[in-house]
């Protein structure tokens, strides 16, 4: 549920938010691999970008150099290394590295290089066209830099492709008995669930029962889970759903995720399908959040995918 999220670590907000663009007012990506997206570039854009020279080796922060201002009409990509590794498959989860400056005054715009990688999911529609397309065809080690016109600036941000990890798509593991009391739960051959809403008086305090126990290790506070999941009120009206649309991605920590999450979920292992119920103090208490009603009791089932530090 991207609403349980008050931030992701997004390339792809970097790509078309942080800038002042948006999927819908930006270009088409161009980028020199497909080359049929590199053949919708505006040609004075893909010459403002090929006169950026970027120096540094693999797994360093990149040193841009570049006329001041840098500007370009839409968002832009190009190749700077090509990787060696194994080629990238929709679906994966991608450990990618990230250095962003202000091509306006080349000041800094954040970094992960020195630190942790940031998780991307190939093909994801959240990431936006034009960084699907760049990555499309790219293999592990790829370096790509971008163009990414802004209300006040353009950005210049490089991205690096560390790794590659596929996930399944469901929770795998040893079924565990229902507890009467608690919303039913019945999964679609593909692993979708629909719940049979329990009756009585929701819980004042989190509810967290693991459903398939898995056999991975358990999940830790400040890890980022990969997960399938679907969300219903307490009386079964659904909300938000994962299934069918692309896995969700998000560090268990205050201020990324809802608090119940984060209870709910460290200490559950990988591979397990989990049900929470979390009471309005756990979830977004007294405020409207979308078609969530203030002082909601949230239920939710998540197959828990992934888990890295």
């Amino acid at each position: 549920m991207r609403r349980l999220a008050a931030t992701t670590l997004a390339l792809a907000l970097l790509l078309a938010g942080c800038a002042g663009t948006s999927k819908s007012d930006a270009s088409p990506s161009p980028t020199e691999t497909p080359a049929a997206a590199a053949a919708t570039a505006s040609p004075a854009d893909v010459a403002a970008l090929d006169a950026v020279t970027v120096a540094g080796d693999a797994g360093a922060q990149p040193v841009f150099t570049f006329t001041q201002p840098f500007a370009v009409t839409g968002i832009v990509s190009k190749l700077i290394t090509p990787g060696t590794g194994d080629e990238l498959v929709d679906g994966q989860i991608l450990a990618v590295h990230y250095y962003a400056v202000n091509g306006t005054d080349g000041t800094d715009l954040g970094t992960s290089f020195g630190s942790t990688t940031v998780p991307l999911t190939m093909g994801d529609a959240n990431n936006g066209d034009e960084m699907n397309a760049a990555l499309a065809g790219q293999k592990i080690g790829a370096r790509i830099l971008f163009g990414v016109p802004g209300a006040e600036s353009t950005e210049l941000m490089l991205i690096e492709i560390v790794g590659a990890k596929t996930v399944p798509d469901r929770a795998e593991g040893e079924a565990v008995a229902p507890v009467e009391g608690l919303p039913t739960v019945t999964l679609a051959e593909d692993g979708t669930p629909t719940i049979t809403p329990a009756t009585g008086t929701a819980p004042t305090t989190l509810v967290s029962q693991p459903l398939i126990k898995g056999a991975g290790a358990a999940v830790t506070e400040g890890q980022t889970v990969t997960v399938n999941y679907s969300g219903w009120l307490w009386d079964g009206t659904k909300f938000d759903s994962s299934w069918g649309a692309s896995k969700f991605t998000s560090a268990l920590t205050s201020g990324s995720i809802i608090d119940g999450w984060i209870q709910g979920l460290v200490g559950q292992t990988v591979g397990s399908q989990v049900l929470l119920v979390i009471p309005p103090d756990l979830a977004y208490g007294a405020t409207e959040q979308g078609t969530i009603p203030a002082n909601s009791t949230l239920v939710f089932v998540v197959d828990i995918l992934d888990a890295s530090a």
